[in-house]
């Protein structure tokens, strides 16, 4: 089969490697969608993962083999699918923090996303994977992975009717994230960035209003649409942590920042910490998400409760996964989501 194979920055090679062999709970899919996610674009630039390994994780995929304990699937099946499975026994788990079992990061979809055929292990078919509704195209469908991602957050973020929330980022977490919030519930949504482009992409999606803080004053500007009180909700979707003192500064009294995107390592940040016991303010960091978001994410890809097809910016076939990653790096490029796909 072909895979995209990362070995090193700039040193990806479309190859042929074995088709993994399934066992009896495994099923063994054709990737027809996968996500290039914000994640993998680091992996790549910043040589995070050591090569050779095929990346990509936000998989739409044909059901082609099943092993023979699997019931729920069989060949021709459409579904969608996640990289991480917790133990739902441990000290976290037992607290709803799936994410944080040591069990969590160590599952793994084999070899990867970025694959003409993928493995899925029994867990992974036990507690991620979903059917594919009708009518959702491929595309769509890739992403469920990132809209339940976004939806884990959230929930932290307890969005009620009536909130107001900054989003601190607008690439594709970032507007999922936006629109989501509404859905919620949230009356006011506004999207900050740098990007002339994603600003004017979450205006056309229906969010409130989108800043550009190189232009306009930030905590002003919030200020005026907040009438002075600050907003309920901050989330931070890009990976920028000198943000985290200015989204505390935006909060309203019993607000609450939740922090998506990674920061990097022992990078130090001043806060104003006053603002815990004076204002009730919670931060709240969050990542990835569980098995329980993912059906959420599919019904709301099936109902078209938030708009998708306006985000999906390019497709790309999975031999110029180097060239897409590059393209979705560059910032002076009109790019969101990419969406790599098996050659014709």
């Amino acid at each position: 089969m072909k895979a995209s194979v990362y070995y090193g920055k700039n040193d990806i090679r479309f190859e042929d490697l074995p088709v993994p062999e399934i066992e009896d709970g495994d099923i063994l899919l054709k990737m027809k969608s996968c996500g290039l996610c914000g994640t993998d674009i680091h992996k790549a630039l910043h040589q995070t993962v050591t090569g050779p390994v095929v990346l990509g994780h936000e998989v739409a995929a044909e059901v082609v083999k099943v092993g023979r304990r699997v019931t729920r699937f069989q060949p021709g099946d459409r579904v969608v699918t996640a990289i991480h499975v917790p133990c739902y026994s441990c000290h976290y788990c037992d607290r709803g923090h799936f994410t944080l079992c040591e069990q969590f990061k160590p599952t793994h979809i084999e070899p990867g996303g970025f694959a003409e055929y993928i493995r899925l292990p029994e867990l992974h078919v036990k507690h991620l994977t979903h059917k594919i509704p009708d009518g959702v195209s491929w595309e769509k469908a890739a992403m469920v992975e990132p809209i339940g991602c976004c939806l884990h957050g959230l929930k932290q973020a307890a969005i009620t009717s009536g909130c107001s929330v900054l989003v601190m980022g607008s690439g594709t977490i970032g507007l999922l994230s936006a629109q989501l919030s509404a859905m919620m519930g949230a009356s006011t949504v506004i999207v900050s960035d740098l990007s002339t482009f994603k600003l004017d992409l979450a205006l056309r999606l229906g969010i409130d209003h989108a800043i550009n803080p190189a232009q306009e004053n930030l905590e002003a500007r919030i200020g005026e649409i907040t009438d002075g009180l600050g907003v309920d909700v901050v989330v931070i979707a890009a990976g920028v942590s000198a943000l985290l003192p200015q989204a505390i500064n935006l909060l309203r009294r019993g607000g609450r920042v939740v922090v998506f995107s990674p920061f990097d390592h022992h990078n130090m940040v001043s806060i104003d910490a006053g603002r815990f016991f004076r204002d009730e303010i919670s931060v709240i960091g969050t990542y990835s998400l569980s098995s329980y978001e993912m059906p959420e994410a599919v019904e709301i890809v099936r109902k078209n409760r938030i708009k998708l097809d306006e985000m999906i910016t390019h497709c790309y076939p999975l031999s110029r996964l180097g060239e897409a990653i590059e393209f979705a790096s560059n910032p002076d490029n009109d790019v969101l989501k990419v969406i790599m796909q098996m050659d014709e």
